[in-house]
């Protein structure tokens, strides 16, 4: 199981960290309404791909490598729930963003909840 959801969400990872920056100057207008033209902003963008590809490549050695699959669920749970208390935080601050970014927030959520259930499992049958 814990394999399973490990590739899951590092396929789903690394198809969004492409989407925000292998080719920003297209893909955030269409998907965020957002301007790349400023060297920043596509900057920041695959600055965020460099980090969710490394997160991707952990969750992916987790999978594959046992001795490291505490450490890959551990990470999944920090990365997922950090990401999905950030959107709420923007959400009471500056409103609700397009429904893709919720539909992320729902994954987020899932996600971290999920990896919490079995990190525990994990440890409690390595007892």
């Amino acid at each position: 199981m814990n394999r399973l959801f490990l590739l899951s969400a590092s396929s789903g990872l690394i198809v969004i960290a492409l989407a925000y920056g292998l080719m920003p100057a297209q893909s955030l207008p269409f998907l965020f309404d957002i301007d790349p033209t400023p060297i920043n902003v596509t900057h920041i963008f695959r600055a965020v791909m460099g980090l969710y590809l490394g997160f991707a490549m952990l969750w992916l050695v987790g999978a594959f490598n046992q001795k490291y699959q505490l450490s890959a669920l551990y990470s999944l749970v920090v990365f997922m729930v950090g990401l999905a208390f950030g959107r709420l935080l923007s959400m009471t601050l500056d409103g609700v963003p397009n429904g893709l970014l919720l539909f992320y927030l729902f994954l987020e959520f899932g996600f971290g909840i999920l990896g919490v259930i079995l990190i525990k499992n994990t440890e409690k049958n390595a007892v």
